[in-house]
């Protein structure tokens, strides 16, 4: 596969294309995608995904930092393992988002060549998505591509949708976005150095960098997978503001402790899959208590998860964590990892 970051980097003689910001490539969105590649398999066409980032939404009606479920680079290796040829991650801004329809659409015949256009039910495209269903019926038979209007996907009588997921999200519901999803959510990011509380309270974890703009879960504590280095591994996570040390944290801290493993994860990127939510984030009266509870939480997520540590035929296996494991890079704007303390902290 091949990433463009812009429209016109890209040239084909022919192609099949689809358009969307396909935030989170939930189930709806595979299901699309799906048939797209059959059809270019069968057609020996290359398939194309025209993305935006930023969100659409973010530009024109100031959606709240963090607002998506997949970021980029993630959106693209997801892309890639459905198998994907070409995405271009198109910018969208203000100039942008006043293109009519009718000449986006000139711009992508003159690069992509496309004989057929994939859309979801709600899709539109163009200056206030005056490119709608019925006004893509009209310039497929003028333009002569095949227009593909593929029905959404319902789980337990809901229509699947980015913004049902993001939802989920905010309530801690992440066994209903994994429903969504067709897998876990995940959190990716580098290692970075905190405090070392959980060190010297016999419970070292990992702390995460997330990235402003990422969707997260609910705060409180869940049962997730971890992609490190050497394999996957169980892990209890707490995402939040560490209330028991009122830190007074401007913003919430992803915190993982990894079952059975020791090691050195700073300056690393590791994945982290959310599988069931334990608690609710609180406030304990001592260290004491919050180790004891940790404890607890430790033996929950054992029951959960259970023994597997990532053969191909249990849930973690099954995760697709593809793209972790390499060490952040020091010029990143998430962070990097300075130390060299086990676990990390």
């Amino acid at each position: 596969m091949t990433i463009h970051d812009d429209l016109a980097g890209l040239s084909l003689p022919q192609s099949l294309l689809t358009i969307g910001s396909f935030d989170g490539l939930h189930l709806g969105h595979q299901a699309l995608l799906q048939d797209l590649i059959a059809e270019a398999r069968r057609s020996d066409l290359p398939s194309v995904v025209v993305t935006f980032y930023p969100h659409p939404s973010v530009v024109l009606r100031g959606r709240r930092p963090s607002f998506y479920i997949t970021l980029p680079e993630d959106k693209a290796s997801r892309l890639e393992m459905l198998g994907i040829d070409h995405v271009v991650t198109q910018r969208f801004d203000e100039d942008l988002s006043r293109v009519t329809a009718g000449a986006f659409l000139d711009r992508l015949m003159a690069n992509l060549h496309f004989r057929g256009l994939w859309i979801g039910e709600d899709f539109a495209l163009g200056h206030e998505r005056e490119g709608n269903r019925l006004f893509l019926r009209r310039e497929a038979e003028l333009r002569g591509f095949a227009l593909h209007e593929v029905p959404p996907v319902k789980v337990g009588g809901e229509v699947v949708s980015s913004t049902r997921v993001r939802e989920a999200l905010r309530s801690g519901d992440v066994a209903r976005v994994a429903t969504y999803l067709g897998r876990p959510f995940m959190l990716r990011g580098p290692v970075i150095r905190g405090a070392a509380r959980g060190q010297r309270l016999g419970i070292p974890t990992a702390n995460m960098a997330l990235r402003q703009e990422q969707a997260y879960p609910r705060e409180g504590v869940y049962a997730c997978w971890a992609d490190l280095p050497d394999g996957r591994r169980q892990a209890v996570v707490n995402v939040g503001f560490r209330p028991t040390f009122a830190d007074g944290l401007p913003a919430p801290v992803v915190e993982a402790h990894i079952l059975d493993w020791q090691g050195d994860l700073y300056e690393y990127l590791i994945g982290l899959a959310f599988v069931a939510r334990l608690r609710d984030e609180q406030r304990f009266p001592s260290k004491e208590a919050l180790v004891e509870q940790i404890r607890r939480d430790i033996d929950r997520t054992r029951g959960l998860l259970g023994a597997a540590m990532g053969d191909d035929s249990s849930p973690a296996g099954r995760l697709g964590l593809g793209g972790t494991n390499r060490r952040a890079d020091p010029g990143s704007s998430s962070g990097q990892a300075e130390g060299g303390e086990r676990h990390a902290d």
